[in-house]
């Protein structure tokens, strides 16, 4: 129940204390030829019935965000059939741990003399989610274009936030897709 938990928690915060996106791609592949999309048929986020926060809910949020930005960049959604790509998209939690040393000096003081030094290390454990998004191509069934951006992970946010925390993940994983040409 604590790992669904975890995962749950990364689809909802991605955005905080967030990287920047990576993406790969085949680079052999003439992108201006995909005009549409429709989801892989195994696209979605719920591992089980059971999820706490990966419902329904979420799920919305994450094909809006993808069907915006998408759309955005002049593709269309169709019938699977019919579709150009197929994109699915997935996530997980890794669990980190930070640590912080404090060293402190001290020398003389009324009636002591002497000199030393004090440490004092702290560790905090947190999580980070990562989104994936894949692009395939419809006719080959060939992965041709992969997206991906990790971020700590924050609680506690309103259904607002979550879904601005999604449209912000999503579009950063999605502006390079179409990727750029590189010279």
């Amino acid at each position: 129940m604590f790992k669904k938990l975890l995962i749950s928690s990364a689809i909802l915060l991605l955005s905080a204390c967030s990287s920047s996106p990576d993406w790969d791609y085949d680079q052999s592949i003439e992108f201006a030829n995909y005009k549409t999309f429709a989801w892989a048929p195994n696209a979605a986020l719920k591992a089980s019935k059971t999820d706490y926060q990966i419902n329904d809910l979420m799920e919305k949020r994450v094909r809006t965000a993808i069907k915006q930005s998408l759309s955005t960049q002049g593709m269309r959604m169709v019938e699977a059939d019919t579709a150009d790509v197929l994109v699915n998209y997935h996530a997980s939690v890794e669990s980190k741990i930070e640590s912080s040393t404090l060293n402190t000096h001290y020398g003389v003081r009324w009636n002591y003399w002497g000199w030393g030094m004090q440490s004092q290390t702290t560790a905090k454990e947190y999580d980070v989610g990562t989104l994936v998004i894949d692009v395939i191509d419809n006719a080959s069934q060939q992965l041709i274009w992969r997206g991906a951006k990790e971020g700590r992970l924050r609680s506690k946010q309103t259904p607002e936030q979550r879904t601005a925390s999604i449209n912000k993940t999503v579009g950063d994983i999605l502006q390079n897709f179409p990727p750029k040409v590189q010279y």
